[in-house]
């Protein structure tokens, strides 16, 4: 339903107070997302998508805590979080979803709590367990929209080739340091992450943040961005990083854009591709040389 624009803030209050709204959200959802609804690229019918939507979220660690507190803060109705890990005292620095008293305590239970404290509205799914070949599809299936904070090869290889298998857009983030990328990985409207890497880089070359270590408030700025692409995913407004991959430079405080394409010869999303189910992500990313020696010798398919 259109409705005129308020002369200003006083009006709109006034108005508000007088009429009668008749809409899906309740009073309570009206008062909680008010700034929402003020929005006109949002409004009651965004709002009402949002909390019909489903996000999974791979890990609830640094990435992932600033993105499910947005999301959850904004009224994403489901959120899944996978996540096999328990709460450690050195996450703490930059893992906001958890407390100190919660050490030990798994991530996904911790998460929970905390999200569903926020916002009652949000429905938190927790899958302790480990992304695995043998559990993505039956997990992926149920969300509209991923987002990618995986800290490590396997899981994003694995992730890529079932968004791609299933057309799951997935909300790319990753931190070293004083440094963020973000990008939006829309299968077969943009490049997936196999155009960009075909394959993993050698281990001493991709250091973990428990190995170089990474700025605590780096993870906030790159997960809230995360979460901005979400919603525009969701909404579908605006313009996804699609083709475009974000760096962000904490030390200068400067952010700068590469364009990006699909690969036609992309393994996974190419012309021709030659991943076309699961394969052994651990050895792949251990050796990809020697993963496709092994597999080129008993002829089955090698990116």
């Amino acid at each position: 339903m259109a409705r005129a624009r308020p002369a200003g803030r006083g009006a709109a209050r006034g108005e508000a107070a007088r009429a009668p709204v008749e809409a899906p959200l309740g009073a309570k959802q009206l008062e909680r997302y008010s700034r929402h609804l003020l929005i006109p690229e949002v409004g009651i019918a965004g709002q009402q998508k949002l909390l019909n939507s489903k996000v999974l979220l791979i890990g609830a660690g640094g990435l992932g805590s600033p993105a499910a507190y947005y999301l959850a803060a904004a009224g994403v109705g489901t959120l899944g979080i996978i996540d096999s890990d328990v709460v450690d005292a050195t996450n703490l620095q930059r893992q906001i979803l958890h407390s100190t008293e919660r050490i030990g305590e798994p991530k996904v239970d911790s998460a929970k709590r905390t999200l569903e404290a926020l916002n009652p509205d949000v429905k938190v799914i927790g899958y302790r367990e480990r992304l695995s070949s043998e559990n993505i599809d039956r997990i992926i299936s149920e969300y509209d929209v991923v987002v990618d904070g995986a800290d490590n090869f396997p899981t994003r290889y694995l992730l890529n080739d079932a968004s791609v298998k299933w057309r799951k857009p997935v909300v790319h983030g990753s931190i070293y340091r004083f440094e963020g990328q973000v990008t939006v990985f829309q299968p077969f409207e943009g490049p997936c992450y196999r155009c960009l890497f075909h394959e993993p880089p050698p281990p001493e070359l991709a250091p973990s943040c428990a190995e170089a270590g990474v700025l605590g408030v780096l993870p906030g700025v790159i997960g809230t961005i995360q979460a901005n692409e979400v919603i525009k995913l969701l909404l579908g407004i605006g313009e996804p990083l699609v083709g475009r991959y974000l760096l962000f430079d904490a030390l200068d405080a400067t952010f700068r854009e590469v364009k990006l394409r699909r690969d036609p010869k992309c393994p996974a999303c190419g012309d021709d591709p030659t991943i076309t189910e699961y394969i052994d992500y651990e050895g792949f990313c251990a050796s990809p040389a020697d993963w496709r020696a092994e597999h080129e010798a008993a002829g089955t398919p090698a990116d």
